[in-house]
């Protein structure tokens, strides 16, 4: 994973809106977010966190079929973000491919990678999720700037023998466009191209209705889970670990107790990085490896939600 240097605290905001760490503490569980440097990006980031990935699974650049990148912060409109992680990781075998699902991101490019490989077209694919989220923010609305943060996070996802205690064995994805409005960055696609109206509009940041955006984020998070397990038969009590999207404590809290879990069965690492949108979960399951949260074997759910709306969760066995 990699997390910018630059950290922007609770009372470093006081500086800039009208906010205090209390008060954004108690709301979304968030103590610092990382920022990005002026000469880092969204595929700078990616690239890091990737490299790191495919030195701890061992791997060569050449050993890596296709390269996935999820993100709603690309460098640019075209190329694409993965096709510059390609380049900046001299991967010479390897596909290049954007995901756009903003915060499931992550969980519909494993979810791509996990069906490939399944088929045995690949053998390694390198899933990235990476967001410099700082750059769409409007630092002077503080319902939203006090949410998010930049970084990045990667795994490699590969074929592995049969007898291996490994795998995913199951997986849901969904989602509901009648909800678009209440989470979107309104301009710079076809449908409203950048204009001096637009940018004095500040329709170039993203927008939220953060009550109705909580209560299905909640729901959708929450009912997927429970089907997820329910249908593989997995009881909750045997489940060791959900890394869910890291939005915001309390929505993360709410699933927990609906789901009848431990704390200790739900990571958060909100607090330190807030909200990076696609690269919550991959930053997520490297905080908990390094925390020695995980053994072989163990039965892990990964879950989020995000604009468009969209969810989605994995089963797997670490």
């Amino acid at each position: 994973m990699y997390a910018p240097e630059k950290v922007l605290t609770n009372v470093d905001l006081e500086k800039i809106v009208d906010t205090n760490d209390e008060w954004i503490t108690s709301r979304t569980g968030i103590k610092r977010r990382h920022i990005a440097a002026d000469d880092e990006t969204t595929s700078t980031m990616a690239a890091e966190a990737g490299r790191q990935a495919i030195e701890n699974a061992g791997l060569k650049p050449e050993d890596i079929d296709l390269v996935l990148v999820a993100s709603l912060s690309p460098d640019m409109m075209f190329p694409a973000t993965a096709c510059l992680v390609q380049d900046k990781l001299k991967l010479p075998n390897a596909g290049t491919v954007d995901v756009s699902a903003a915060c499931s991101g992550f969980v519909y490019s494993f979810s791509m990678a996990a069906g490939l490989i399944g088929i045995g077209l690949y053998k390694n694919i390198l899933v990235i999720g990476s967001e410099v989220m700082s750059r769409f923010i409007d630092w002077t609305d503080r319902n939203t700037c006090v949410l998010f943060g930049d970084g990045a996070g990667a795994v490699v996802l590969s074929a592995v023998p049969g007898d291996s205690p490994s795998e995913v064995i199951d997986i849901i994805l969904g989602g509901d466009g009648s909800g678009g409005d209440q989470l979107t960055l309104p301009a710079g696609g076809s449908k409203s191209p950048a204009t001096h109206e637009t940018v004095d509009q500040k329709l170039h940041y993203l927008k939220m209705n953060g009550n109705g955006v909580f209560k299905v984020a909640v729901r959708s998070m929450t009912d997927i889970t429970q089907k997820l397990i329910d249908r593989n038969n997995v009881p909750v009590e045997k489940v060791k670990l959900v890394v869910p999207h890291q939005a915001n404590f309390r929505i993360n809290d709410a699933v927990r107790e609906r789901l009848h879990m431990t704390e200790a069965q739900m990571f958060n690492n909100i607090f330190e990085y807030a909200n990076t949108s696609g690269a919550t979960i991959p930053i997520g399951i490297a905080d908990a490896v390094k925390q020695g949260l995980l053994k072989r074997g163990d039965y892990v759910v990964m879950v989020a939600f995000g604009g468009g709306f969209t969810w989605g969760a994995v089963l797997l066995k670490w």
